[in-house]
């Protein structure tokens, strides 16, 4: 049996709830290990300019008290067993996870409701979670490397909610009234607008009775974020400071999560910028030395996506860097891959999701985020074919597609010469 084949022994299942919850579920042989996901349908994107980081807020308030548990008692109750108790914000989604033996599934799901269902917001707890917050939003300022894709974000999507941060500012943070935060999470915290997500030695029957009996939302489906609207121009941002290295970011509009060329979009990410063996990577660090790293990923969200390439380098070389990778995506409009690149793009794509597929909780996110994306599920074998069908004709199509100089994106942040940019647009 194919490697491929084993991934796909997993037993598939979904049920919606009469209040239009669903479930999704992957029963796996040979793990006793689950992963469980409760999935809100809201993130950073759904938040007015006021309420900038109240999604990332309110997940943070989860883990200080619920109507049950005090925030010892949330850290400890899966901790206690082996297990572990987590949660995330992204642009779109929030998640609270957790991983546990099989046995203890019941105990899973009770602490995931709880956050998810039962959160107190205190006075007390909002006020001080206002601290830790503030304290982490500094951090990541202080951060350049962290820093500059926010800086990115914000200039690519100018004025856009999706150009926002996820966790907010300190201005707003510090003063969100805790009433406006239990009314957001009111609206938003929705049962049309959640999916359960469970991988590993799970029973579906059994995972649908725990969440029928400990999730208690509100019924109906949470407010539709403001759809996706970039001005079609060049956008650039330098923040010039006296760091020694400046952090610089690239990149272009990309496609949507469900777009039938995402596949090749990724394969483009990953032949420019997905790893040491990557054409940029060996262009401008090992062939020039110009910097130490180099990245390159395309962000697919639910009705736009990005296409971004980031490193570090002194200011005497960013323009340098800069060309190069220019340079590198005009070849790619002008030419196909060979037949050789293509087929190690694919390989690296290939055994990136194998590996991912080896781990329950890598599992899980994929069956919660193409629940809420897409709305069905994908099993690794067609995945697989996808990549398979890619052509180098598809890769310079989407290459030409994406790869527009008139709608570029440049964010710098450290020592730089806006000056050896005037030549764009």
């Amino acid at each position: 049996m194919s490697r491929s084949a084993r991934h796909d022994a997993a037993v598939y299942r979904k049920t919606t709830l009469r209040n239009g919850l669903r479930i999704v579920s992957e029963r796996l042989p040979g793990v006793r290990s689950i992963s469980l996901g409760i999935w809100l349908n809201v993130g950073s994107r759904s938040e007015q300019a006021h309420e900038n980081g109240f999604c990332h807020f309110l997940e943070h308030l989860a883990f200080k008290g619920t109507r049950h548990r005090n925030a010892r008692q949330i850290a400890e109750s899966l901790e206690s067993l082996g297990g572990s108790l987590n949660a995330f914000t992204t642009r779109e989604q929030t998640c609270f996870t957790a991983r546990v033996l099989d046995e203890h599934l019941p105990q899973a799901v009770d602490i995931l409701a709880d956050l998810a269902c039962f959160p107190t917001l205190t006075n007390v707890n909002v006020d001080r979670e206002r601290q830790v917050i503030c304290e982490e939003i500094r951090e990541s300022l202080d951060n350049p490397s962290d820093y500059i894709h926010d800086l990115f974000f914000e200039t690519h999507w100018n004025g856009q909610p999706l150009g926002r941060p996820i966790m907010g500012t300190e201005k707003i943070i510090k003063s969100a009234p805790r009433l406006r935060l239990k009314q957001f999470r009111e609206q938003h915290y929705r049962t049309g607008s959640v999916v359960v997500a469970a991988s590993g030695a799970v029973s579906h029957r059994r995972l649908v009775d725990l969440v029928r009996s400990n999730i208690e939302l509100p019924e109906g489906v949470a407010p539709t974020p403001q759809a996706a609207v970039r001005r079609p121009t060049i956008h650039r941002c330098f923040k010039n400071d006296d760091s020694s290295q400046t952090q610089f970011c690239v990149g272009f509009p990309g496609l949507p999560f469900n777009h039938p060329d995402r596949i090749a979009a990724i394969l483009l990410s990953s032949y420019l910028g997905g790893g040491m063996s990557s054409v940029l990577f060996q262009k401008i660090r090992e062939d020039r030395g110009l910097a130490y790293a180099v990245s390159c990923y395309h962000d697919a969200l639910s009705d736009t996506g990005i296409f971004e390439v980031s490193l570090g380098t002194d200011r005497k070389h960013l323009k340098k860097a800069f060309d190069l990778i220019l340079t590198e995506c005009r070849r790619l409009k002008r030419k196909p891959l060979g037949p050789a690149a293509l087929k190690d793009a694919k390989a690296q794509i290939k055994g990136h999701m194998m590996l991912a597929m080896e781990s329950t909780s890598s599992r899980m996110n994929r069956l919660g985020r193409l629940e809420l994306m897409v709305g069905r599920y994908q099993k690794t074998s067609e995945t697989i074919r996808e990549v398979d069908r890619v052509k180098s004709r598809d890769v310079q199509r989407v290459a030409n597609l994406i790869f527009d100089e008139g709608q570029l994106t440049l964010a710098a942040l450290g020592p730089v010469n806006p000056a050896d940019f005037k030549g764009l647009g």
